[in-house]
């Protein structure tokens, strides 16, 4: 399977960054994979975002859906979506393309100072959550965003319904050792459930960058910097399998 991961700024005008979907989703790939909230960007810390909030049916997840249909392949890209509460919003991930899915960030960043809370609601709890497996390529990919990344229950519980590729958008906001926090994570994500790990952030200066594709023994396949720029990997079963008959803790679990 052929990956791009599209690590840029999202605008605070919403236009701009459909426009953008086209300008940087390339052809030839069987996923391409932009940032959480790409459809407009957060803000300044603790904004009401909500009025950014659209359908999952609305322009950015409609234009996801043609510019995944111009370059026929599969498009994953984050968003606000209107939920019951008009204040607070779902993080939703929109995946056109060969499929159509919509998952709901479920872990809200109320950390290292912030209280995405008070703005966002959480998706919904389910086994798996809703719209995080999705088929692609040949491969199950299982959905996560950002600060789902720090609890490995959720990563093993989609590897156990079955994902083999985990793909994490994310806004990984900058700050003392969150680059190395980051990197950590994909890679021991990778390496604890034997799968592929595609991380596409948001660049520097606010947020982290350093975008990158993992294989399933923790090999990184390609890094970005932390400027905006455009990746690509190829995903090999092959790979994946070697990797499983070499280390079989998936097998081997006993809890």
């Amino acid at each position: 399977m052929q990956v791009a991961v599209v690590q840029q700024a999202s605008d605070l005008e919403p236009e701009v960054n459909r426009v953008r979907l086209a300008e940087l989703a390339p052809h030839d790939t069987d996923l391409v994979v932009f940032p959480e909230a790409f459809a407009r960007d957060f803000g300044e810390a603790g904004s009401d975002v909500s009025a950014y909030a659209e359908p999952s049916d609305g322009a950015f997840a409609s234009e996801v859906g043609r510019v995944a249909d111009d370059r026929g392949t599969t498009v994953v890209a984050g968003m606000f979506e209107r939920s019951d509460d008009p204040a607070r919003p779902f993080n939703t991930l929109v995946v056109r393309g060969a499929v159509s899915a919509d998952y709901r960030k479920v872990h809200l960043y109320d950390s290292f100072g912030y209280r995405e809370s008070d703005r966002l609601t959480a998706g919904p709890l389910s086994d798996p959550p809703g719209g995080s497996l999705v088929k692609v390529g040949g491969f199950t990919l299982g959905l996560m965003t950002c600060y789902d990344l720090r609890f490995p229950e959720l990563a093993r519980l989609l590897v156990a319904a079955g994902a083999e590729v985990l793909v994490v958008p994310a806004a990984w906001v900058a700050g003392p050792r969150k680059v190395d926090h980051w990197r950590t994570l994909l890679r021991a994500r990778a390496i604890e459930n034997t799968v592929f790990v595609v991380g596409a952030a948001q660049p520097a200066p606010r947020y982290s960058g350093h975008s990158m594709v993992v294989d399933p023994l923790g090999e990184v396949l390609c890094e970005a910097g932390e400027g905006n720029e455009v990746l690509g990997a190829t995903l090999d079963r092959d790979v994946l399998e070697e990797a499983r008959r070499t280390n079989p803790s998936l097998a081997n679990r006993r809890l």
